[in-house]
Parts: C-alpha cells; structure tokens; sequence
C-alpha cells in the first residue's frame, strides 16, 4: 500500500475527502482540520491501495489542490489492518501489476537529470572501463557496468513516449547526449595519458581476448538489451531494486563507450566504430524494451489516458457532479 498525505485548503477538504471515501482502494481515511500552518489548510491522511493511486492523484490534481497545498505520497511496509486489506482486495488489479505514473515520473526524473553527480559517475564508469579494456579485466568492465548511472535517463526516455512528456524526453536526451561525449573525452585523454606512460600498448589492445565481446556486435547484442531493458523498467515500476544490478552488468553501454576511447587513441578505428554500434544497439535496445514493457503492463481506471488534464476533469465530474 501507499500513505497519502495532503495538504488542502478548507475549502476543498470536503471534496477530497468525497473522492477519497468513493475509492474503494482508499481506507485508513483521516483528517486534521487547519493542521497545516504554511500553507494554511487542512491535514487529510489515508493508505491507498498501489492499483487505485493514479485514479486518486488525478482526482485530488482535478481540484487543483497542488496550486495551494500538497499532495505526498510514500511507501508503506508494513500494514497491520483488516480494513486495509479489504481496501487491496477490492482495488482492482494486482499490486505488482500497478504502474502509479506519479511516481514513475518523478524517480526517472531525478535520475535523468544532468548534474555533477551524473557527469562523475558516468566519467568515472568510462574511466572503470577503459582500465579494464587496458589490463582485459572483465571483473573491472562488470565494475564500470555496475557504477554507470545511464540506465536511468534511457528509462526516463521509455516513461517519456509512453506519457508524451516532451519536457522529461528533452531531460533525458541532455543528459545521455551530453553526459556520454563528456565521459569519453575524459576517457581519451586519461588513454592518451596512460599510453604516454606505457600503460596502455597497441599490442597490448589487440592481444585482448576476455573483454572483445564489448565491440562484437551481433544479433544477441539487440537480445541482451531488450530483455536487460525489460528487466529494468519491470523493477522500476514495481520498486524491486535488487534486479536492477542485474540490468546494469547485463548491458554493454559504458564498457562501448570506453573502448571507443581506447581505441580510437591506438588507431584501431574499426574497433572503435564498432563499439559505438554496440552502445547504439545497447542504448535503443533498452529504450525498445521499456516502451513495450509500459505498454503491455495491465492498465486499470485511467491509468493511461486520456491526457491527463482531460482525465482530472472527467474524474472529478464524476464525484462531484456536473456534465461531462
């Protein structure tokens, strides 16, 4: 389940409180009258069952609470109640099945945003990589695999043309079509370095054998990102964090992106264009599979459509009256 929080003006209590009490995913209902100082207004908590939260938040968007209040939603782990059992039970659908977009939106947002944080992880995954192209350590290219923070942007870009959220695809595609080029020009110079030290040969690159499965492309390549991506988005949307590990070691994004950089500095440019294919393939491979994954997941209520400034009207019309 879900615990619900907002913040509302008076004026609009009695309203979210008819919405809440018509779900029958909603239980556990309460309410503080003028608990909220800043913004002055009304304190109404709830839980709510995962399948009924997106017809919820789009009925509480509808009365333009968040204009003058709040809406917050969190995780609850442990639940001791008959009456929120009952309030699953009649949800329609299966927990894990639910896809809340809210929520969705907002976790890809966060990880598709381009900030130092982003620009160091996805520098210090190329760097991870181009060290274990230098020494042919696959135990360093799964190390950059499991550091690189890419997934995240090439997960918002799937959540972004499932929603028609322009805003978050432009954030996505900034971050990727930023982040990966800045990465790289570190990791060319950091090659360059390293080959005028003598730590990096051409002999040395093309006596690798462990780790040129980064720019063999094939047709398992496409397969390897389609079910990674899959994987993934799954996780996402059912909060199931441990198989993203499995995701990340599963796909070749940084570890190409890396051996570009190698490569490219040892004039192995044949190898250096085939690991760019091989992010590419990774890289559409996953957006692919996240897309499908949004698509064919069981949809219940107005889960998807219609736009969602039509639906909050729809919604409310439906509570509280009016033609629709």
């Amino acid at each position: 389940m879900l615990h619900l929080r907002v913040v509302c003006p008076p004026e609009s209590t009695e309203a979210a409180l008819t919405a809440l009490r018509s779900e029958p995913g909603a239980t556990l209902i309460t309410v503080q009258r003028g608990a909220s100082i800043e913004p002055p207004g009304d304190l109404i908590q709830a839980d709510i069952a995962r399948e009924s939260a997106n017809d919820i938040l789009a009925g509480l968007r509808g009365l333009g609470i968040p204009d003058h209040g709040g809406i917050m939603m969190s995780p609850v782990e442990t639940v001791l109640s008959v009456p929120a059992e009952r309030a699953v039970d009649a949800a329609p659908g299966d927990p894990a099945d639910a896809v809340v977009w809210e929520e969705l939106l907002a976790q890809t947002h966060e990880e598709s945003t381009l900030n130092p944080t982003f620009l160091a992880f996805i520098t210090i995954a190329c760097l991870l990589a181009v060290v274990g192209v230098a020494t042919d350590s696959p135990v360093t290219i799964v190390g950059a695999m499991v550091v690189g923070p890419e997934f995240g942007p090439l997960a918002a870009v799937a959540v972004a043309v499932v929603r028609r959220n322009f805003r978050l695809a432009r954030r996505s595609a900034i971050a990727l079509l930023i982040g990966f080029p800045v990465a790289m020009g570190i990791a060319t110079m950091a090659s360059l370095i390293w080959e005028q030290l003598g730590w990096i040969t051409v002999d040395g690159i093309h006596s690798i054998h462990n780790v040129d499965f980064i720019y063999e492309v094939g047709p398992f390549s496409l397969v390897v990102a389609l079910l990674a991506g899959a994987a993934g988005m799954m996780s996402l949307v059912t909060a199931k964090s441990a198989a993203l590990v499995g995701v990340f070691i599963s796909v070749t994004t940084i570890p190409a992106a890396g051996f570009a950089a190698v490569a490219a500095t040892v004039g192995e440019w044949h190898k250096a264009f085939m690991s760019i294919g091989q992010l590419g393939v990774n890289m559409i491979g996953i957006v692919v599979a996240g897309i499908i994954v949004l698509q064919v997941r069981p949809h219940h209520g107005h889960a998807l459509g219609p736009p969602r400034r039509t639906r909050w009207k729809v919604l409310s019309r439906r509570w509280f009256g009016g033609a629709e």
